[in-house]
């Protein structure tokens, strides 16, 4: 094929308009943090007597390894946030070049 000929197959040839849509991918569920579940509370702390010293104690200690898991809890809960909100708007990009693909 001449030099011409391909030149001009090349100019007839409609070039894409847009380039293809890509479509965004979710995050994985399995980097959804885990929210620490409470200790469980002991019966004997509503009642009027209250608890032995030690089942109060159990208690609180518990509370306090609640209280220091959330900190990582919330950084992981942020940052899959973060993910989700970057796969929404991406959702919402993917259908508006899908609608401009269609124009």
């Amino acid at each position: 094929m001449s030099r011409t000929a391909l030149a001009a197959l090349l100019l007839l040839t409609p070039v894409a308009a847009h380039a293809a849509c890509t479509a965004p991918m979710p995050p994985p569920a399995s980097e959804k943090p885990v929210k620490p579940a409470l200790p469980q509370k002991p019966a004997c702390l509503d009642a009027k007597g209250g608890c032995p010293g030690w089942e109060a104690y159990t208690y609180n200690d518990g509370i306090k390894a609640y209280n220091a898991q959330l900190g990582p809890y919330r950084t992981g809960a942020e940052a899959y946030a973060r993910k989700l909100k970057a796969y929404a708007d991406g959702s919402v990009a993917y259908a508006n070049c899908e609608m401009q693909s269609l124009q």
